[in-house]
């Protein structure tokens, strides 16, 4: 074996490593998960690290209020530092199989009703602003804050009917030699499949088209300016639009689960709803959004029984 080495060396020469293969994005969250959760506990570790001290470790952070799917993306990243190490000899690194208690509850996810719904349309559309036409797009198209923030005019192609998702907007940390700054990163989205074509509605056409006749098409659609609105300002504005429509409060992201949830209830197929949000999976889109109610329950019972008879 080489000579050992730490496990906060051994992160300084993964770091090196991995910036040449990830993207500024995906490398900027690991090296946050690493510096707030990782390297305090096991930084100086210099042999093994034994699954029960990953164990206690796991207890601490959800004791501390940290969500499974948090302390889930921690281990990744712990992972593949150990396997770094084990492969370069510096330490051995036995798998782990970590258990998590049970959750006895389906978070639900946060939907405007319709009637709502159809009240925030019907007032971007009579008190029209460009940023008001971002949430307008967002309940049409379900996309994510940082897709309508990076949204340009030439990703809008109204003679086709089609909105283009080709990129993102994000701030990031980045902590280079100690120091931590932030950073605002333009980039593609994280997934192959976050890159998709978008229909654009009837109505939407119609408040779209007279504008993309006359805007600058490299131009941010929410500033309608060459300088974009970063997700966090964006989030602020729309917390205050619901405010001010006097609408219960939900995430930014309930605009993406409200147009995904009325999708399902349009009776949709599961698949094209998957492709329209960009899940690289379909099986989040059915953990998500698919539950059926009372009614239909008992319309498979009726069913099942009509069957045996």
């Amino acid at each position: 074996m080489n000579s050992k080495k730490t496990l906060a060396e051994i992160v300084m020469l993964w770091k090196i490593d991995k910036k040449m293969y990830v993207k500024k994005s995906s490398y900027s969250a690991y090296i946050l998960l690493l510096e707030n959760h990782l390297l305090p506990v096991f930084g100086n570790c210099t042999e093994e690290i034994e699954e029960a001290e990953v164990q206690k470790f796991v207890f601490q952070k959800l004791e501390q209020g940290l969500s499974q799917k948090s302390i889930k993306d921690i281990l990744i990243v712990m992972k593949m530092v150990l396997k770094f190490a084990s492969k370069n000899k510096w330490m051995q690194y036995t798998p782990f199989d970590i258990q998590y208690p049970t959750v006895r509850e389906n978070p639900s996810i946060e939907v405007l009703s319709r009637t709502n719904q159809k009240k925030v349309m019907n007032y971007i559309q009579e008190h029209f602003t460009f940023r008001s036409l971002g949430i307008y797009i967002c309940l049409s198209s379900g996309i994510r804050i940082g897709e309508i923030c990076a949204l340009t005019w030439e990703d809008i192609d109204t003679d086709n009917g089609v909105i283009h998702i080709r990129k993102t907007i994000q701030r990031i940390y980045m902590i280079e030699d100690g120091n931590r700054r932030t950073e605002l990163l333009i980039d593609t989205p994280k997934t192959k499949n976050s890159i998709r074509e978008i229909p654009i509605s009837r109505e939407l056409l119609r408040m779209l088209k007279p504008f993309k006749k006359i805007v600058n098409p490299s131009f941010f659609v929410l500033t309608n300016d060459s300088k974009p609105t970063e997700p966090r300002t964006y989030r602020s504005y729309y917390k205050n639009l619901m405010k001010q429509l006097e609408i219960p409060e939900i995430k930014f992201h309930g605009l993406r689960h409200s147009f995904a949830t009325r999708c399902i209830e349009s009776k949709c197929d599961y698949k094209t709803v998957s492709v329209l949000l960009g899940h690289s999976n379909i099986s989040t889109t059915l953990n998500l959004y698919v539950h059926p109610n009372l009614e239909q329950k008992k319309k498979a019972i009726d069913q099942m029984f009509k069957a045996l008879k």
